[in-house]
């Protein structure tokens, strides 16, 4: 336990050194939109639940992947090919930021 709010202090210092640039800030919130967007996609089109379709959003986009949950729709299979092509960089490079701020917090 202690070892993940370590790791959790260090990942919101780095998230807050990142917030200094101004291209951090647009890519925050365009990852902020993206996962908005595809959480209510998947909760409209695949009726998974809320906090389901954020989990998944956030699996595709991580690259991570979840076996447990998928569409089961043509639109949402579609969907989610466009979606993973769209955000991948978007969330790449938000996690490129947050890295940076926390290497450079270790700096100051």
């Amino acid at each position: 336990m202690i070892s993940f709010v370590l790791t959790l202090r260090k990942m919101l210092t780095g998230v807050w050194h990142a917030f200094k640039e101004k291209t951090f800030r647009t890519l925050f919130w365009l990852t902020v939109f993206i996962l908005l967007s595809g959480t209510l996609f998947y909760h409209q089109i695949e009726k998974f639940t809320y906090l389901d379709a954020l989990y998944y959003s956030v699996m595709t986009l991580t690259t991570v992947g979840s076996s447990d949950l998928g569409p089961q729709t043509s639109l949402g299979k579609v969907f989610t090919m466009i979606y993973t092509f769209s955000g991948i960089g978007v969330i790449f490079g938000f996690i490129y930021y947050v890295a940076k701020g926390i290497h450079t917090s270790k700096s100051s």
